[in-house]
């Protein structure tokens, strides 16, 4: 996208440009708070995705109004359940034509639904959510999911930076707060961390039945009392599934299973990296891709210890969290964000992305922790998602952000980049 079409995307509409816009019912037309609309690629199973869904869910349960604009997906259905207004539009596209109709499209969906603030979460649909948020004259406010390659690149930079342009940025991680801060100059009164949170009531022991698990375990062949590590996410090397290998390699006990979860491309070749790996350490009578998991809370219940052995920059460690949040002991490397998610020596372990010694020795100390550690690790764990990464506290934090733009007022002290500014409540 060059700078000529950037500027081009405040173009006026054509009819042509509207026909897309939808005239779905509105299941909040009654409601008495403010209308919020959320605007990203599509609605597939990411955290970008889940982030969306958590906050809509709570605006409605505060009595605001929740409308979401993408190009549809699996999760649509979710955003409709809880009552929440859901559009779409091909706002996924990079198509500089495409971007430039969206502008219109929003804009007409702005005024028809009295929209009062938009929030965008990717850069394809920031650039025309941007320009249509000021044609209507509302509040524009944007959150980095993530790091952006090729900031060095002049067109690449100017593309990434519409995600900088917000009346307020939310980064979901102090890593990601710094990255944005000192590669986009976005100043500290415009920029808040706000992590993403875990939902307590699902990802809670007391929740997960022991069927639930008992099934999970019979589906992936896990002989009863064998301890079980346990490494979630997709096949993809900067999971580190290889780097845990060759962790595996300098313990000499075999008296443990290890199941990666996750879905995999088979036609990947880094999948075929990662089973030849296996089989040339001898280790397919320990190591198994179980593939993707429906039911992550008894997934977690069912592990021991919980690896996230990530050897590229993780903007975030959701799966850390949420492991936590089930009392496991985890294992996770100093890459990016994702060091944020633990306390170590306290609910897990933290170690380097590159020395699969020192993650062999710290997956040692959690096989052999005796019962009464692990419980009081359990609750230290739990404890700490509860007063840090909730779905609740990323709710009241984010509705605190737009209640700021709403009101029009200053940011306090305390709504600064806390993470970076040292405020204790990080």
């Amino acid at each position: 996208m060059t700078s000529d079409v950037v500027s081009d995307l405040e173009a006026p509409p054509s009819m042509d440009d509207l026909a897309l816009t939808s005239s779905a019912p509105d299941p909040q037309a009654k409601s008495p708070g403010p209308r919020v609309l959320q605007v990203l690629p599509a609605l597939g199973h990411g955290g970008v995705e889940r982030g969306t869904l958590d906050v809509a869910r709570y605006l409605i349960d505060k009595g605001w109004s929740a409308m979401v604009v993408s190009a549809g997906g699996p999760t649509e259905d979710k955003l409709k359940a809880i009552g929440a207004l859901s559009v779409q539009l091909p706002v996924d596209s990079k198509n500089p034509l495409v971007m430039r109709a969206n502008v219109g499209r929003l804009a007409a969906l702005i005024r028809e639904h009295g929209v009062r603030l938009v929030h965008a979460r990717s850069r394809a649909p920031a650039w025309s959510a941007y320009y249509a948020a000021r044609r209507c004259g509302v509040p524009f406010m944007t959150t980095f999911h993530g790091v952006y390659s090729g900031s060095e690149q002049f067109l690449k930079r100017r593309y990434n930076a519409i995600m900088a342009s917000g009346d307020r940025v939310i980064a979901i991680s102090d890593f990601v707060a710094e990255h944005v801060a000192k590669t986009y100059g976005v100043p500290a009164e415009r920029l808040r961390v706000i992590p993403r949170g875990v939902d307590l009531d699902t990802f809670s022991p007391d929740a997960v039945t022991p069927e639930r698990v008992q099934a999970l375990r019979q589906q992936w062949g896990l002989a009863p009392g064998r301890k079980v590590v346990m490494l979630p996410g997709r096949i993809t090397w900067v999971k580190g599934h290889l780097l845990f290998l060759s962790a595996m390699q300098e313990l000499s006990r075999r008296d443990y299973a290890v199941i990666f979860v996750g879905s995999r491309d088979p036609k990947a070749s880094y999948v075929a990296q990662v089973e030849k790996a296996i089989i040339e350490a001898k280790l397919e009578q320990q190591v198994t891709l179980v593939g993707a998991c429906d039911d992550m809370p008894a997934a977690y219940a069912l592990a021991d210890v919980v690896a996230v052995p990530s050897v590229g920059l993780e903007a975030f460690g959701r799966t850390s969290i949420e492991a936590q949040a089930m009392g496991r002991p985890v294992i996770v490397t100093d890459v990016g964000g994702l060091s944020e998610t633990v306390m170590p020596a306290a609910t897990g372990w933290l170690v380097a992305p590159d020395a699969p010694k020192e993650l062999a020795g710290a997956l040692e100390l959690a096989l052999a922790m005796p019962e009464d550690a692990q419980a009081r690790l359990s609750q230290r764990a739990r404890r700490f998602i509860e007063r840090h990464y909730t779905v609740q506290r990323m709710g009241r934090k984010t509705m605190s952000v737009y209640r700021e733009l709403l009101e029009g007022r200053r940011p306090s002290a305390d709504t600064q980049v806390e993470g970076v500014a040292g405020n204790p409540d990080r």
